[in-house]
């Protein structure tokens, strides 16, 4: 059977300021315009359309959004409209609670910076300090503590490695020294763990997982799990199981977010449109392997109105 041909958005960042500034237009806005033009928009499109808007109807698109829209509709869109390391940014910067919110969730914070690649922390580290006048080092410092303020530092401030190869040595001497500074002591050395796990690349963390397993008969997850605990333990296994398969990671954590009563919108909004241009469509085949039952149709039991539109959306066919 061939392949399904999605054809090239066809029309142009004016075509479509002008389509939203209709949408926006006379009583309630026609929020189904507006959701079938940007869900389909990538990063570059949708900054050419935002330029396109203020030019023409000289007024911020994003402004204008955020007074058409509501709810958890509003918030994702409004997300999605950043390009990727200024989304990156802005999440981190509201979840550390400097962004004039009150409420503080070291999780995410911990869950964006410790699953992105050295070069996309790079990024949004340059944006963090351009659009909020600090670094983000001086947030993580000021918010976090302890160990897990450790490895957050070293993870955003320590360049690493991103190609494929290993180096089988190295591999093995890391993985005695965790089992050593972990489950062959009394106690953790948890400075070597923020050291390897901030300092190796993610095919040599993997590496070193498969490597511990052959060596000790038990997994680098349980040591971690046994040896640590709370955000510390968090970022770790945050970093070790991206490192492994982050498809697996993300869908795990959008089950989470809509398991049991009432869902995690926040997790579930921001996953979703993060990885949307990165790897949705991994995340989706690992979820309904894992899960049995597809992403789409998760969403679309713990969701509804315009905000399950939106995210239907960027979740494309339901396969």
């Amino acid at each position: 059977m061939a392949s399904v041909i999605i054809p090239p958005v066809l029309s142009s960042p004016r075509d479509d300021a002008i389509q939203l500034h209709r949408a926006f237009k006379g009583f309630g806005c026609d929020t189904t315009t507006v959701i079938n033009i940007l869900a389909h928009r990538d990063a570059t499109q949708r900054a050419y359309l935002k330029q396109e808007y203020k030019t023409m109807y000289h007024e911020e698109l994003s402004k204008r959004l955020s007074s058409e829209l509501s709810g958890n509709a509003k918030k994702s869109v409004l997300l999605w409209m950043h390009d990727p390391a200024t989304r990156d940014a802005t999440i981190i910067r509201q979840a550390l609670g400097m962004g004039g919110e009150l409420v503080v969730d070291l999780k995410a914070a911990t869950e964006v910076i410790c699953s992105r690649t050295p070069s996309q922390i790079l990024q949004f580290k340059n944006i963090y300090f351009a659009t909020f006048g600090v670094y983000l080092e001086h947030d993580i410092e000021y918010q976090a503590s302890g160990d897990h303020k450790n490895l957050l530092l070293s993870y955003v401030g320590t360049p690493r490695y991103e190609g494929l190869e290993v180096d089988r040595a190295t591999v093995e001497y890391d993985a005695k020294a965790l089992f050593k500074a972990g489950e062959k002591r009394l106690g953790t050395d948890e400075k070597t763990f923020v050291q390897i796990f901030s300092g190796r690349s993610s095919a040599h963390l993997a590496a070193v997982s498969a490597a511990y397993h052959s060596m000790y008969g038990s997994s680098l997850e349980k040591a971690v799990k046994k040896e640590t605990s709370g955000y510390f333990e968090h970022a770790l296994l945050t970093i070790l199981r991206c490192a492994e398969h982050p498809g697996m990671y993300f869908a795990k954590v959008l089950h989470k977010a809509m398991k049991g009563l009432g869902t995690d919108d926040s997790t579930l909004l921001r996953v979703i449109v993060s990885r949307a241009e990165i790897d949705l469509q991994f995340i989706k085949a690992e979820y309904r392997k894992k899960y049995g039952k597809t992403l789409n149709d998760a969403v679309h039991s713990e969701t509804s109105g315009n905000y399950r539109a939106f995210l239907l959306a960027l979740l494309g066919p339901n396969h």
